[in-house]
């Protein structure tokens, strides 16, 4: 009997020290993971890395990401040389399969980023959903830049009143950012709107080329200034002015496909950053019955964005938001207001 008991607390001794060294181990793994940078990776001397660099991937998870043809055809490198750091970057951030349980324990631990409406927030199951792409869309004074502006103030505050305790990037193609506006949602929440707007930072997009190329070099502000939002104020307006007829369409829709990629890769290198882009919209001239209004961009477009909101005027400075596509939010819709405060219920 004596045996049998020694045997048992032998036993739960071994058990709760392999317990502890597979906790060690994975900790070790994730640890090794986060530490490991581009130098450490086998075949990236100096002219590689100052390479990567360039084009803006400044992280492994960033290479591992990264489109293969993008490496060869804008990094420069070689087919092979390519190759091999991608599979080593991804075997580097263990980025196979997982189980649901896993990516379900990461989900319930998202902080979210409030709009400034309950309502709005409750719509979007929270807030703005990091790690995600949304799409804004609607006529002109639907509250499009207004609900931009108002991100920018509000990813600066802290978890608990519902921020992401970051910074802002704001890419604006139409010339509509106005610290003017900024200011006046800073004053309404007691805050000190000179920090906040140092915390914000402007890229003015001159044309469609010039609105690509800040995105792609995006991830350096990201890294230097922890921006935890990313805005496009809009995303679609160069690419109608200069893809005119439909001879250019086919060539618009590629590139503005390749465009929306680099917006997604960087909700997904980036575990706490939100994506938001705001589109107008055209009319279907043989709708007679229900709404004529739709997005502008296509499918692509359509399948560019991971949630996508619809916003209309109600009455007065009310606003009408409604959810017209997400994987996890039931199509509907809510009421909120534009004040002088900002966005409000």
């Amino acid at each position: 009997m004596r045996n049998s008991n020694s045997n048992i607390s032998l036993y739960s001794i071994m058990a709760k020290k392999k317990a502890s060294l597979d906790t060690e181990n994975q900790e070790k793994e994730s640890t090794s993971s986060l530490s490991y940078s581009l130098n450490d990776l086998p075949g990236v001397g100096d002219a590689t890395l100052k390479k990567l660099k360039d084009a803006g991937i400044l992280t492994v998870r960033t290479l591992a990401m990264y489109p293969l043809g993008k490496l060869i055809e804008e990094v420069g490198l070689g087919t092979k040389t390519a190759e091999k750091l991608v599979k080593t970057a991804q075997d580097v951030e263990k980025m196979g399969f997982k189980s649901a349980d896993l990516i379900w324990e990461k989900r319930k631990l998202l902080n979210r980023l409030s709009t400034g409406s309950q309502n709005f927030d409750d719509l979007l199951g929270g807030g703005i959903e990091p790690g995600a792409v949304t799409e804004v869309f609607g006529e002109y004074r639907t509250g499009k830049t207004q609900l931009a502006h108002q991100l920018c103030v509000n990813v600066q505050l802290k978890y608990e009143q519902g921020g992401l305790e970051g910074n802002a990037l704001y890419v604006d193609t139409e010339g509509t950012f106005r610290p003017e506006r900024i200011i006046q949602m800073a004053t309404a929440l007691d805050l000190d709107y000179n920090k906040i707007l140092k915390n914000i930072t402007i890229g003015r997009a001159y044309n469609s080329d010039h609105q690509i190329l800040l995105i792609r070099e995006a991830s350096k502000m990201i890294e230097e200034r922890n921006i935890k939002l990313v805005i496009v104020d809009s995303l679609i307006g160069h690419f109608r002015s200069e893809y005119v007829g439909r001879g250019t369409l086919a060539s618009r829709q590629q590139i503005l496909n390749s465009h929306l990629h680099d917006l997604l890769r960087l909700s997904e290198i980036y575990d706490e950053l939100a994506v938001l882009f705001t589109n107008q919209v055209s009319a279907k001239p043989d709708v007679f019955y229900g709404n004529p209004l739709t997005h502008t961009g296509g499918h692509v477009v359509a399948h560019g964005a991971t949630i996508r909101v619809f916003l209309r005027k109600g009455k007065g400075e009310q606003r009408i938001a409604k959810v017209v596509d997400a994987p996890n939010i039931p199509e509907s819709d809510t009421i909120f207001t534009i004040t002088e405060d900002g966005i409000k219920d």
